[in-house]
């Protein structure tokens, strides 16, 4: 198995990332208008403000996930995970948990502490995802982290 490296996303990345996203919802070309519009700063989520990241994880040469996020207001959190995705045939391999450890790192440069991120009740897998990382629930669909920067330590 190649080793796995987290890097700032590019624009030649929208293609894959915007396949990874396809492949559990919508269409390529609405995501790869979505993603390459978030990258821009032309697509806001709610109460978002203008600093953002998104980062790849890389297996050799194929993208095999990707995480993004943003400062906001949005329930008086600091930060919001946009999104957290993995290849479909990578997942379970600590993929998604360095991704989020990379973007941690990113609020904590930031000094954004508090990060929510929407977490659909039908997803249990990615619900029970989060709260392994150490979130709460805020309401039906919202989790966070009162402390996102404690993920920064972990392994």
């Amino acid at each position: 198995m190649s080793t796995l490296i987290c890097r700032p996303a590019e624009f030649a990345d929208v293609d894959a990332m915007a396949r990874i996203r396809a492949d559990e919802w919508g269409t390529l070309a609405h995501w790869q208008w979505r993603i390459h519009g978030y990258m821009l700063g032309e697509l806001h989520p709610r109460e978002a403000l203008a600093p953002r990241a998104l980062f790849v994880a890389m297996a050799g040469d194929r993208l095999v996930g990707f995480i993004a996020g943003h400062l906001t207001r949005r329930y008086g959190c600091d930060g919001e995970l946009q999104w957290l995705n993995v290849a479909a045939d990578r997942r379970g391999q600590g993929i998604a948990s360095a991704l989020l450890r990379r973007l941690a790192a990113w609020f904590e440069e930031l000094q954004a502490k508090q990060v929510c991120v929407d977490a659909d009740p039908e997803n249990p897998t990615a619900r029970a995802f989060y709260f392994r990382h150490g979130a709460r629930s805020l309401n039906d669909h919202w989790l966070v982290w009162d402390d996102i920067t404690a993920l920064t330590a972990s392994p």
